[in-house]
Formats: C-alpha cells, structure tokens, sequence
C-alpha cells in the first residue's frame, strides 16, 4: 500500500498558524499517511543585520506541540548537516529562482529568496514528501517555491492554507514574540490598511474609477502616521500569477505589505474581493 507523506516546513516557535498547516497535513493524508516537520531556522535567508541570532526558539515546546498534534515525525537538522563545510566557507551551492523573489521581499530582502529555495529544495529531498504545507502569509514566499518546484520537477504537490489570524486581524507570525505591548497593540494596521485599500477598490470599481498603485501609499500612509511605532517599508498592488506590479487595482489582484514596528518587521497581503 502507497503511503502519502506530508511536510510542512518550519523554523520553529509554533503558534496556531503553524499547527493549522499540520492539521491541513494530516487531513491530507489521512491517518495512514506520514506528517514531517521540519524545524530549523535557516541561516541562509538571513540578512547580515536580520534577527538569526535572536529569532525565538522553543524546541521542546515545539516537540510538545507536534506530539499533540499526532506528528509522526519532526525532522530537526543542523547546520553542518544542511550546510556541510559553510563555517569554513566551503558552501558555494545554492538554488536561486530570479523572477518572482525579485520585488517586494527581494528588494528589501536581497539574499532572502535564495537562503528559503535552498533549504527548501534540501528538505524537500531529505524527506521526499508528496505534498507540503505553506501558509498564505508568505505569499511571495509560496509563489517562488512553487515556480521552483515546477522548473525542477520536483515531484511535490505545494498545498497553501489561508492565513491565520489573531481575532484582531493580525497575522500569526513567530516574530510578534518580539512586540512590545504598544507595538503589539499597534501592529492591526497591517490588517487595517489591507482591509481600507480592498473596499476602496471595490467601492471605486463600482463608482467608475480605480485606485492606482500610488494611492495605496498615500493611504498606508495616512494610517502610519497615526501609529507612532510604524514605518512603512514597502506596500505593493500586484498580479498574483506574475507578481509584477500593477498599475491600476481590481478584484483578484493582492496586495502586499511589510511594516517596522521599531527593529521587528511583519508583513501581511491580501486578495482584493
């Protein structure tokens, strides 16, 4: 009997997000199938001046977590084990896909793309799953695997659960461990400002008009400057089959986002109607 193995990917830190994409997993798969996760916080799609050294890190909590869950496997590597001779700078292979990672994150993010299609590509032949589970939330994240998947032929089906969120309407990240109260309270506008461009959209459509790519930064704007913890990194309408920007917004395009909230940075999307 064909056995079907599931993976989701992580870096640890579980929260409800992470668990709602294992729950995806073992519907998936049913109960004869093989869940794996992976938790390993990748060095690689680290930026010289990013948060590796700090990002959180729970392991035994996670195991807890996964065990609850009914995980049948948790594969923790190291990393001489994904990146053999890398400390000595013997490491010199990496998968880099150049089209989809290229805005958004790849603009304020340079090498980030290439460290998560790198470990990616190693997970996926470490554990040979049949299907992994991505959230929604890393939606640029999700399109630049799946391109890779395709143009490697990787014999993987990438499955995408919506995105989980806080009853405020924050997205579920392992980074808002790093808010503060105020900041914390601070961080809806992501969702706030997602939220006012997608009903504007919506109202413009019906009135005749259009709101164009410029507008959605006056709007964030307008926003942030009544959050006195934020600054606005980048805010992007796009196509969400190329991820190129577009010049005027309708119904099936995505908006994305990535907001400072003092050195803790949290992104969000969402799709228009």
């Amino acid at each position: 009997m064909d056995v079907s193995v599931a993976l989701v990917p992580t870096m640890g830190a579980l929260h409800d997000g992470h668990l709602s994409l294992v729950k995806l997993a073992r519907a998936t798969v049913g109960d004869s199938g093989i869940v794996v996760v992976s938790i390993y916080v990748n060095p690689t799609q680290f930026g010289p001046n990013e948060d590796f050294d700090k990002y959180p890190r729970d392991f035994d909590s996670d195991c807890e977590k996964c065990r609850e869950q009914g995980v049948d496997v948790i594969f923790a590597p190291t990393d001489s084990e994904m990146y053999p001779g890398r400390s000595i700078g013997r490491y010199s292979t990496y998968v880099i896909e150049q089209d989809l990672g290229s805005p958004m994150e790849g603009r304020s993010r340079p090498t980030h793309f290439q460290g998560v299609t790198t470990v990616v590509a190693k997970l996926f032949l470490a554990c040979l799953p049949d299907i992994s589970i991505f959230g929604q939330k890393d939606f640029q994240q999700v399109a630049v695997i799946k391109r890779m998947v395709k143009d490697l032929n990787f014999s993987v089906q990438v499955i995408v659960c919506p995105t989980y969120r806080e009853p405020d309407g924050l997205a579920m990240s392992s980074r808002n461990k790093y808010l503060t109260p105020t900041q914390r309270t601070q961080a809806t506008v992501l969702f706030q400002i997602l939220n006012e461009i997608s009903k504007r959209v919506s109202s413009s459509k019906s009135e005749g008009r259009g709101i164009l790519q410029d507008d959605l930064t006056r709007i964030a704007l307008s926003f942030i400057r009544e959050t006195p913890e934020a600054e606005l990194d980048y805010i992007c309408g796009f196509d969400p089959e190329t991820l190129q920007t577009v010049k005027l917004l309708d119904s099936g395009h995505q908006i994305a986002i990535a907001v400072f909230f003092g050195d803790v940075r949290l992104i969000d999307n969402v799709s228009i109607g």
